[in-house]
């Protein structure tokens, strides 16, 4: 069976993603005074006792001008509690009660989950008299804690396992291939990974950066396993100018770090900017399996060539990147969705392709015979073998006589031909040179 799911739910600023980073031991969620910072679900695993759940922060509910709940987070928050197998409703024991509070419990009252009222940023020993104001507000559980300083956090996990006494906790599963879908702002990253999975879980909109945290999304199809992050868009560097945005990037930056493979996704009407080249060029330096994804094709005016110098124009400005393919989609007419994801699983293959000791010294001996290497100061390369090391990615060590005599435009010429011989579209390839010296 899945594992339970819990969310915490409550008004803006009562420190659910304190709780949340608290809880999940990690600083996964944005944590600053200025409400409606997490705008987003998000999702993690806890452990406690041996026992798993996933934990859910959402974005704090808040009152429009009409005296509504603002209604984009209400639906991100609608979406947490309809999924959800338990529900803390946080509050603020400083602040104590509030309308907003009373609103947002009667609220979750209609939606028939169970309920757990946590009154957070209690630090005193003695429990003041007016925290237990809050069971007017009509849930007989009710937990005192301080996120930030821990207290009570053990109990209030205790009490959340408790709930769940006969699930069966399946572990992550470990066969699923992890992708970050990166790209500048309003790209279409998020409408990408909210059609896949059939429902709004990241907050689409035309305003340019609205999903600030990394979110994942399980997806299968024909039997495969995947995992799609939706990052942050990131912008130039003199645009992030406040610290959530900031905190931001780092994060998306961290999401590749995890990740298997990018999506690197270009607006087709904009083209190829500088910024673009940055982010690509971050998952390259890491070594990430990489395909380029040009969303709103639709919008493009078709003539014979367009699609081939749409090409030609890339590969001019992303040229460290020329094993990278490329695929031209419409996300909002879901066109070439099917060919996108033929061309991950085949990436994803070649990511975890390994070549025989035999076989890549036969093609580095005729590479040799083809193209001997030059000589350096009287001095000649002598190259004795190559073996490849590692798997995702794929990574060689060439032997030679003096690592200092071989010249980086060498070894691209012996990339180029074992990318002849093998398939390792949408993989970059890493080379160590090593001196080895032989008794004679």
């Amino acid at each position: 069976m899945a594992k339970p799911i819990v969310s915490i739910i409550g008004r803006p600023n009562v420190g659910k993603s304190t709780l949340f980073n608290k809880l999940v031991g990690k600083r996964l969620s944005i944590t600053e005074d200025t409400p409606g910072i997490t705008r987003d679900r998000l999702y993690s695993e806890v452990e406690w006792q041996n026992n798993h759940f996933t934990l859910v922060d959402t974005g704090g509910l808040e009152l429009d001008d009409s005296g509504d709940f603002n209604k984009d987070i209400e639906n991100q928050a609608n979406l947490a509690i309809d999924s959800s197998d338990l529900i803390i409703l946080l509050v603020d024991g400083r602040a104590g009660i509030t309308s907003l509070d009373e609103l947002i419990a009667e609220k979750l009252r209609k939606s028939g989950r169970e309920i757990m009222v946590v009154v957070n940023k209690i630090e005193q020993r003695e429990t003041p008299l007016s925290v237990y104001d809050f069971y007017t507000l009509g849930f007989e559980e009710l937990h005192i804690i301080s996120a930030e300083q821990g207290y009570g956090l053990g109990d209030l996990l205790d009490a959340i396992v408790e709930k769940f006494p006969n699930r069966d906790m399946d572990k992550d599963d470990d066969d699923r291939l992890k992708i970050a879908v990166i790209g500048k702002p309003n790209v279409g990253k998020s409408s990408f990974v909210n059609m896949l999975i059939g429902e709004e879980r990241s907050i689409v909109s035309n305003i340019p950066g609205t999903t600030r945290d990394p979110i994942d999304s399980d997806f299968e199809r024909n039997r495969n396993k995947y995992t799609f992050i939706d990052t942050a868009g990131l912008r130039r560097q003199r645009s992030v100018d406040s610290r959530v945005e900031r905190f931001s990037a780092i994060r998306t930056y961290n999401a590749i770090d995890s990740a298997d493979m990018v999506l690197f996704f270009i607006d087709a009407e904009e083209g190829v900017t500088e910024q673009d080249t940055k982010i690509i060029g971050y998952a390259h330096d890491n070594r990430k399996a990489s395909i380029i994804v040009v969303n709103k094709w639709d919008l493009i005016e078709k003539s014979t060539n367009t699609m081939r110098d749409f090409e030609h124009e890339i590969r001019n400005k992303i040229t460290f990147a020329s094993y990278a393919p490329i695929a031209f989609i419409s996300v909002k007419d879901e066109a070439r969705i099917d060919k996108l994801f033929e061309l991950i699983d085949q990436v994803d293959e070649n990511y975890s392709f390994r070549i025989k000791t035999g076989s890549l010294n036969t093609i580095l001996r005729d590479a040799m015979l083809l193209n001997p290497p030059k000589s350096k100061k009287g001095k000649v390369l002598k190259i004795y073998y190559m073996t490849q090391v590692t798997t995702r990615p794929p990574k060689f060590i060439i032997y030679v006589n003096d690592e200092e005599l071989m010249h980086f435009s060498y070894l691209r010429f012996i990339e180029n031909k074992l990318r002849e011989n093998y398939s390792f579209r949408g993989v970059p390839l890493t080379f160590e040179v090593r001196s080895r010296r032989f008794d004679v």
